[in-house]
Protein backbone atom coordinates (compact mmCIF):
# COMPACT_ATOMS: atom_id res chain seq x y z
CA UNK A 1 0.00 0.00 0.00
CA UNK A 2 1.41 3.88 -0.86
CA UNK A 3 1.86 6.26 1.95
CA UNK A 4 3.38 9.47 2.15
CA UNK A 5 6.30 10.55 4.09
CA UNK A 6 7.39 14.12 4.85
CA UNK A 7 10.48 13.30 6.33
CA UNK A 8 12.99 10.49 6.74
CA UNK A 9 15.41 9.76 10.11
CA UNK A 10 18.85 7.43 9.84
CA UNK A 11 20.63 6.31 12.92
CA UNK A 12 24.15 7.65 11.55
CA UNK A 13 25.21 10.25 9.78
CA UNK A 14 24.65 13.22 12.19
CA UNK A 15 24.19 14.98 13.72
CA UNK A 16 21.94 17.52 11.24
CA UNK A 17 19.03 18.09 8.89
CA UNK A 18 18.68 19.02 5.81
CA UNK A 19 15.70 20.25 4.18
CA UNK A 20 14.64 20.39 0.15
CA UNK A 21 13.59 23.41 -0.39
CA UNK A 22 14.50 26.83 -1.47
CA UNK A 23 16.38 28.81 1.38
CA UNK A 24 14.14 32.33 0.23
CA UNK A 25 10.94 30.22 0.65
CA UNK A 26 12.00 28.27 3.78
CA UNK A 27 13.56 31.39 5.68
CA UNK A 28 10.74 32.19 7.90
CA UNK A 29 10.29 28.28 9.15
CA UNK A 30 13.74 28.47 10.22
CA UNK A 31 13.92 31.84 11.97
CA UNK A 32 11.25 30.62 13.99
CA UNK A 33 13.63 27.34 15.34
CA UNK A 34 16.98 28.94 14.41
CA UNK A 35 16.75 32.53 14.86
CA UNK A 36 19.96 33.31 16.96
CA UNK A 37 21.39 29.91 17.45
CA UNK A 38 23.73 29.58 14.01
CA UNK A 39 26.99 30.05 14.81
CA UNK A 40 28.73 29.87 11.76
CA UNK A 41 26.79 29.95 8.04
CA UNK A 42 29.23 29.38 4.68
CA UNK A 43 27.17 30.27 1.70
CA UNK A 44 28.02 28.86 -2.22
CA UNK A 45 25.42 30.58 -4.31
CA UNK A 46 25.17 30.63 -8.10
CA UNK A 47 27.81 33.06 -9.21
CA UNK A 48 25.65 34.75 -12.00
CA UNK A 49 27.39 32.70 -14.91
CA UNK A 50 24.13 32.20 -17.11
CA UNK A 51 24.44 28.55 -17.07
CA UNK A 52 22.71 25.80 -16.27
CA UNK A 53 24.42 22.74 -13.98
CA UNK A 54 23.77 19.09 -15.10
CA UNK A 55 24.56 15.76 -12.61
CA UNK A 56 27.02 13.54 -14.38
CA UNK A 57 26.31 9.83 -14.88
CA UNK A 58 22.39 10.78 -15.31
CA UNK A 59 22.02 10.75 -11.41
CA UNK A 60 19.76 13.89 -10.17
CA UNK A 61 19.00 15.74 -13.61
CA UNK A 62 19.20 19.13 -13.46
CA UNK A 63 21.47 19.91 -10.46
CA UNK A 64 20.42 24.11 -10.37
CA UNK A 65 19.87 27.13 -13.10
CA UNK A 66 22.42 30.23 -12.72
CA UNK A 67 20.61 32.35 -14.95
CA UNK A 68 18.70 34.84 -12.95
CA UNK A 69 19.08 38.52 -14.60
CA UNK A 70 21.41 40.23 -11.96
CA UNK A 71 18.43 43.14 -11.22
CA UNK A 72 16.17 40.02 -10.10
CA UNK A 73 19.37 38.22 -8.47
CA UNK A 74 20.33 41.01 -6.07
CA UNK A 75 16.97 41.03 -4.72
CA UNK A 76 17.17 37.37 -4.49
CA UNK A 77 20.56 37.52 -2.58
CA UNK A 78 19.50 40.82 -0.56
CA UNK A 79 16.70 38.15 1.13
CA UNK A 80 18.61 35.41 2.15
CA UNK A 81 21.56 37.97 3.48
CA UNK A 82 19.27 39.33 5.57
CA UNK A 83 17.44 36.11 7.08
CA UNK A 84 21.40 35.22 7.10
CA UNK A 85 21.93 37.96 9.67
CA UNK A 86 19.10 36.88 12.06
CA UNK A 87 19.76 33.39 12.36
CA UNK A 88 23.38 33.84 13.40
CA UNK A 89 24.16 34.08 16.95
CA UNK A 90 25.93 37.60 18.30
CA UNK A 91 29.48 35.20 18.03
CA UNK A 92 28.42 34.01 14.49
CA UNK A 93 29.80 34.34 11.08
CA UNK A 94 29.03 34.49 7.55
CA UNK A 95 31.36 33.32 4.59
CA UNK A 96 30.05 34.33 1.25
CA UNK A 97 31.81 32.44 -1.57
CA UNK A 98 31.93 34.12 -4.64
CA UNK A 99 33.85 34.72 -7.93
CA UNK A 100 34.93 38.06 -9.99
CA UNK A 101 30.70 38.33 -11.31
CA UNK A 102 29.43 39.21 -8.16
CA UNK A 103 32.11 40.08 -5.49
CA UNK A 104 31.64 43.93 -6.02
CA UNK A 105 28.26 43.73 -5.74
CA UNK A 106 27.41 41.20 -3.33
CA UNK A 107 30.26 43.10 -1.10
CA UNK A 108 28.19 46.79 -0.84
CA UNK A 109 25.11 44.30 -0.03
CA UNK A 110 26.81 42.60 2.78
CA UNK A 111 28.29 45.94 3.78
CA UNK A 112 24.55 47.23 3.98
CA UNK A 113 23.46 44.13 6.02
CA UNK A 114 26.07 43.13 8.20
CA UNK A 115 27.60 46.68 8.19
CA UNK A 116 31.06 47.72 7.07
CA UNK A 117 32.33 47.56 10.47
CA UNK A 118 31.65 44.13 10.46
CA UNK A 119 33.75 42.99 7.35
CA UNK A 120 36.48 40.34 8.61
CA UNK A 121 38.45 39.93 5.57
CA UNK A 122 38.38 39.73 1.59
CA UNK A 123 39.64 35.90 1.29
CA UNK A 124 41.20 34.75 -2.12
CA UNK A 125 41.23 31.16 -2.97
CA UNK A 126 43.65 30.83 -5.74
CA UNK A 127 43.85 27.15 -7.64
CA UNK A 128 45.67 25.92 -10.68
CA UNK A 129 42.72 24.53 -12.37
CA UNK A 130 40.67 25.18 -15.75
CA UNK A 131 41.31 27.07 -18.81
CA UNK A 132 44.23 29.49 -19.60
CA UNK A 133 42.92 32.93 -21.56
CA UNK A 134 44.81 34.61 -23.69
CA UNK A 135 42.87 37.90 -24.26
CA UNK A 136 43.28 38.97 -20.55
CA UNK A 137 45.16 36.90 -17.49
CA UNK A 138 43.51 33.97 -16.81
CA UNK A 139 41.00 34.52 -13.97
CA UNK A 140 42.25 31.32 -11.27
CA UNK A 141 40.38 32.71 -8.06
CA UNK A 142 37.14 32.91 -5.86
CA UNK A 143 36.28 35.65 -3.61
CA UNK A 144 35.20 34.57 0.06
CA UNK A 145 34.15 37.03 1.69
CA UNK A 146 33.86 37.23 5.95
CA UNK A 147 31.62 38.77 7.71
CA UNK A 148 30.74 38.86 11.69
CA UNK A 149 27.48 39.63 13.43
CA UNK A 150 29.13 42.15 16.07
CA UNK A 151 32.32 42.11 17.97
CA UNK A 152 31.82 39.68 20.18
CA UNK A 153 32.37 37.55 16.98
CA UNK A 154 34.49 33.89 17.74
CA UNK A 155 37.62 33.59 16.02
CA UNK A 156 40.17 31.07 16.32
CA UNK A 157 43.55 31.42 13.67
CA UNK A 158 45.20 28.69 15.92
CA UNK A 159 42.86 26.05 15.30
CA UNK A 160 44.11 26.37 12.05
CA UNK A 161 47.56 26.69 12.10
CA UNK A 162 50.44 24.02 10.62
CA UNK A 163 53.82 23.66 11.51
CA UNK A 164 56.38 25.96 10.25
CA UNK A 165 57.99 22.74 9.26
CA UNK A 166 62.14 22.41 8.23
CA UNK A 167 62.54 24.30 5.20
CA UNK A 168 64.54 27.16 5.73
CA UNK A 169 63.40 30.62 4.91
CA UNK A 170 65.16 34.20 4.18
CA UNK A 171 68.91 33.56 4.78
CA UNK A 172 68.19 31.87 8.77
CA UNK A 173 70.22 30.27 10.47
CA UNK A 174 69.33 26.42 11.44
CA UNK A 175 70.14 25.38 15.16
CA UNK A 176 69.21 22.40 17.70
CA UNK A 177 68.85 23.93 21.18
CA UNK A 178 69.22 21.98 24.35
CA UNK A 179 66.30 20.12 24.41
CA UNK A 180 66.39 18.67 20.97
CA UNK A 181 64.03 21.09 18.94
CA UNK A 182 65.50 22.32 15.43
CA UNK A 183 64.93 26.10 15.20
CA UNK A 184 66.14 29.10 12.50
CA UNK A 185 67.44 32.78 13.97
CA UNK A 186 68.00 35.74 11.79
CA UNK A 187 69.62 38.93 13.79
CA UNK A 188 67.82 42.38 12.10
CA UNK A 189 68.25 45.06 13.20
CA UNK A 190 70.19 44.57 16.82
CA UNK A 191 67.83 42.02 17.46
CA UNK A 192 67.86 38.55 17.70
CA UNK A 193 64.42 36.28 16.34
CA UNK A 194 64.07 32.68 16.31
CA UNK A 195 61.51 30.46 14.83
CA UNK A 196 61.16 26.39 15.39
CA UNK A 197 59.72 24.07 13.09
CA UNK A 198 57.28 22.60 15.42
CA UNK A 199 56.37 26.78 15.62
CA UNK A 200 52.71 27.33 13.94
CA UNK A 201 52.30 28.95 11.15
CA UNK A 202 48.58 30.92 10.14
CA UNK A 203 47.23 30.96 6.98
CA UNK A 204 46.63 34.92 5.54
CA UNK A 205 44.01 35.87 3.53
CA UNK A 206 45.41 34.37 0.26
CA UNK A 207 44.95 30.73 0.30
CA UNK A 208 46.84 29.21 -2.54
CA UNK A 209 47.60 26.08 -0.62
CA UNK A 210 44.27 24.22 -1.11
CA UNK A 211 43.84 22.77 -4.62
CA UNK A 212 40.64 22.39 -6.36
CA UNK A 213 39.45 18.91 -6.98
CA UNK A 214 40.75 16.98 -9.69
CA UNK A 215 38.55 15.13 -12.34
CA UNK A 216 39.36 11.72 -10.44
CA UNK A 217 39.51 13.08 -7.31
CA UNK A 218 38.49 10.55 -4.41
CA UNK A 219 36.12 13.43 -2.87
CA UNK A 220 34.46 14.08 -5.86
CA UNK A 221 30.30 13.06 -6.07
CA UNK A 222 29.62 14.11 -9.63
CA UNK A 223 27.99 17.50 -8.37
CA UNK A 224 28.93 20.42 -10.22
CA UNK A 225 31.14 23.21 -8.09
CA UNK A 226 31.45 20.92 -5.50
CA UNK A 227 34.18 22.40 -3.07
CA UNK A 228 36.91 20.48 -1.35
CA UNK A 229 36.93 19.43 2.29
CA UNK A 230 39.98 21.25 3.28
CA UNK A 231 38.48 24.71 2.40
CA UNK A 232 35.39 23.93 4.53
CA UNK A 233 37.55 22.48 7.19
CA UNK A 234 39.85 25.39 7.60
CA UNK A 235 36.62 27.59 7.66
CA UNK A 236 34.74 25.38 10.58
CA UNK A 237 37.77 24.74 12.78
CA UNK A 238 38.95 29.05 12.41
CA UNK A 239 34.94 29.89 13.33
CA UNK A 240 33.00 27.09 15.52
CA UNK A 241 33.41 25.04 18.76
CA UNK A 242 32.76 21.79 18.98
CA UNK A 243 28.77 21.30 18.99
CA UNK A 244 27.98 24.81 17.00
CA UNK A 245 25.79 24.92 14.71
CA UNK A 246 27.15 25.50 10.96
CA UNK A 247 24.64 26.38 8.21
CA UNK A 248 24.50 25.86 3.95
CA UNK A 249 21.36 27.38 2.64
CA UNK A 250 23.04 25.99 -0.86
CA UNK A 251 24.05 22.68 0.71
CA UNK A 252 24.71 21.42 -3.45
CA UNK A 253 27.28 18.65 -3.24
CA UNK A 254 27.20 18.51 0.58
CA UNK A 255 30.82 19.31 1.90
CA UNK A 256 30.16 21.72 4.44
CA UNK A 257 27.51 19.04 6.39
CA UNK A 258 30.41 16.58 5.79
CA UNK A 259 32.88 18.29 7.38
CA UNK A 260 30.84 19.46 10.02
CA UNK A 261 30.03 16.21 11.28
CA UNK A 262 33.49 14.91 11.11
CA UNK A 263 34.70 18.09 13.32
CA UNK A 264 31.53 17.23 15.76
CA UNK A 265 29.31 20.18 14.66
CA UNK A 266 25.84 19.90 13.87
CA UNK A 267 24.48 21.02 10.69
CA UNK A 268 21.85 22.60 8.82
CA UNK A 269 21.32 22.19 5.25
CA UNK A 270 19.47 23.59 2.53
CA UNK A 271 18.90 23.18 -1.24
CA UNK A 272 15.94 23.38 -3.66
CA UNK A 273 17.72 20.26 -5.53
CA UNK A 274 16.98 16.42 -5.57
CA UNK A 275 20.46 16.00 -6.75
CA UNK A 276 21.74 17.89 -3.73
CA UNK A 277 19.45 15.48 -1.68
CA UNK A 278 20.69 12.32 -3.36
CA UNK A 279 24.23 13.78 -2.91
CA UNK A 280 24.05 14.51 0.79
CA UNK A 281 22.28 11.24 1.67
CA UNK A 282 24.87 9.07 0.11
CA UNK A 283 27.77 10.63 1.44
CA UNK A 284 26.60 10.87 5.01
CA UNK A 285 26.13 7.37 5.11
CA UNK A 286 29.06 6.27 3.74
CA UNK A 287 31.20 8.61 6.45
CA UNK A 288 28.93 7.09 8.69
CA UNK A 289 29.88 3.29 7.69
CA UNK A 290 34.01 4.17 8.16
CA UNK A 291 33.16 4.42 12.09
CA UNK A 292 36.53 6.30 14.14
CA UNK A 293 38.52 5.34 17.34
CA UNK A 294 35.62 7.72 18.94
CA UNK A 295 32.49 5.72 17.94
CA UNK A 296 31.34 3.38 20.35
CA UNK A 297 29.25 0.21 19.79
CA UNK A 298 26.14 2.11 20.97
CA UNK A 299 26.72 5.41 19.03
CA UNK A 300 24.22 7.83 17.27
CA UNK A 301 24.20 10.51 15.76
CA UNK A 302 20.77 10.93 14.02
CA UNK A 303 20.19 13.14 10.57
CA UNK A 304 16.87 14.52 9.21
CA UNK A 305 15.94 15.22 5.61
CA UNK A 306 12.44 16.78 5.30
CA UNK A 307 10.69 17.74 2.05
CA UNK A 308 6.99 17.73 0.71
CA UNK A 309 5.19 14.94 0.47
CA UNK A 310 5.43 14.40 -3.37
CA UNK A 311 2.85 12.10 -4.79
CA UNK A 312 4.01 10.59 -7.71
CA UNK A 313 2.79 7.25 -8.97
CA UNK A 314 4.96 3.72 -8.76
CA UNK A 315 4.85 0.89 -10.45
CA UNK A 316 6.46 -1.86 -8.75
CA UNK A 317 7.11 -5.88 -9.20
CA UNK A 318 8.09 -7.52 -6.33
CA UNK A 319 8.09 -10.74 -4.37
CA UNK A 320 8.24 -11.65 -0.66
CA UNK A 321 9.91 -15.10 0.08
CA UNK A 322 10.92 -16.80 3.85
CA UNK A 323 11.83 -13.12 4.93
CA UNK A 324 13.50 -11.55 1.88
CA UNK A 325 12.06 -8.96 -0.45
CA UNK A 326 13.08 -8.92 -4.08
CA UNK A 327 12.56 -5.97 -6.16
CA UNK A 328 12.70 -7.05 -9.84
CA UNK A 329 11.17 -3.89 -11.19
CA UNK A 330 10.99 0.29 -10.38
CA UNK A 331 8.82 2.95 -12.33
CA UNK A 332 8.37 5.60 -10.37
CA UNK A 333 6.42 8.31 -12.20
CA UNK A 334 7.99 7.69 -15.76
CA UNK A 335 10.32 5.12 -17.33
CA UNK A 336 13.66 3.74 -18.06
CA UNK A 337 14.54 6.63 -14.88
CA UNK A 338 17.09 4.21 -13.44
CA UNK A 339 16.88 3.67 -9.19
CA UNK A 340 19.38 5.62 -7.41
CA UNK A 341 18.50 4.43 -3.81
CA UNK A 342 16.10 2.04 -1.97
CA UNK A 343 15.74 1.39 1.80
CA UNK A 344 13.73 -0.66 4.13
CA UNK A 345 12.15 0.05 7.75
CA UNK A 346 9.31 2.01 9.19
CA UNK A 347 6.82 4.53 9.44
CA UNK A 348 5.54 6.85 12.11
CA UNK A 349 3.79 10.38 11.75
CA UNK A 350 5.11 10.70 8.76
CA UNK A 351 8.24 10.12 9.36
CA UNK A 352 10.58 7.06 7.89
CA UNK A 353 12.95 5.58 9.61
CA UNK A 354 15.22 3.15 7.51
CA UNK A 355 16.92 0.29 9.42
CA UNK A 356 19.00 -0.43 5.90
CA UNK A 357 19.95 1.41 3.42
CA UNK A 358 21.26 0.75 -0.39
CA UNK A 359 22.75 3.63 -1.79
CA UNK A 360 24.09 2.20 -5.27
CA UNK A 361 20.69 -0.60 -5.98
CA UNK A 362 20.42 -2.84 -9.10
CA UNK A 363 18.12 -4.72 -9.87
CA UNK A 364 16.68 -7.87 -9.20
CA UNK A 365 16.96 -6.06 -5.39
CA UNK A 366 17.12 -7.90 -2.72
CA UNK A 367 16.27 -6.47 1.07
CA UNK A 368 16.28 -8.73 4.00
CA UNK A 369 12.91 -8.04 5.96
CA UNK A 370 13.83 -6.82 9.66
CA UNK A 371 12.40 -8.33 12.81
CA UNK A 372 10.18 -6.98 14.63
CA UNK A 373 8.91 -4.46 12.10
CA UNK A 374 4.96 -4.41 10.81
CA UNK A 375 4.08 -2.92 8.59
CA UNK A 376 7.82 -2.74 6.55
CA UNK A 377 8.09 0.02 4.59
CA UNK A 378 9.85 0.20 1.28
CA UNK A 379 11.34 3.01 0.16
CA UNK A 380 12.82 3.78 -3.56
CA UNK A 381 14.23 7.30 -5.30
CA UNK A 382 14.98 7.57 -8.58
CA UNK A 383 17.75 9.49 -10.51
CA UNK A 384 15.75 12.50 -10.72
CA UNK A 385 14.58 12.36 -7.12
CA UNK A 386 11.38 11.06 -6.78
CA UNK A 387 10.49 8.59 -4.67
CA UNK A 388 7.88 6.23 -3.49
CA UNK A 389 6.48 4.72 0.09
CA UNK A 390 4.66 1.36 0.37
CA UNK A 391 4.13 -1.41 2.99
CA UNK A 392 4.55 -4.48 2.81
CA UNK A 393 1.92 -7.31 3.47
CA UNK A 394 4.45 -10.11 5.37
Amino acid sequence: MRIYCSAEQHGLGGPGSFYLARSEQLLPSLLKQYRGKVQLIYLDPPFGTGDAFLAKGGEGGLQFRDDMPEEEYIKWMRTILQGCHQLLSSTGSLYLHIDWRMSAKLRLLLDDIFSQDNFMDEIIWGYKTGGRATRFFPRKHDTILFYRKSRRVYFNIAAVGKPRGPQRRNHLKQFVDQTGRVGFSIRSGGKLYTYYEDDPIYPSDVWTDIEHLQQKDKERTGYATQKPEALLERIILASSREGDLVADLFSGSGTTAAVAVKKGRRFLAVDASPAALLTLRRRLLANAARPTLLDGPDSQSPFTIQYPALRRKCVADYSLTNGVFTLTKAEIHRQEVPLVYAAIGYEKDKVFYPLQTYTKPKLPLKLPIPEGVEPPVVQLVNSLGEQAFFTLDT
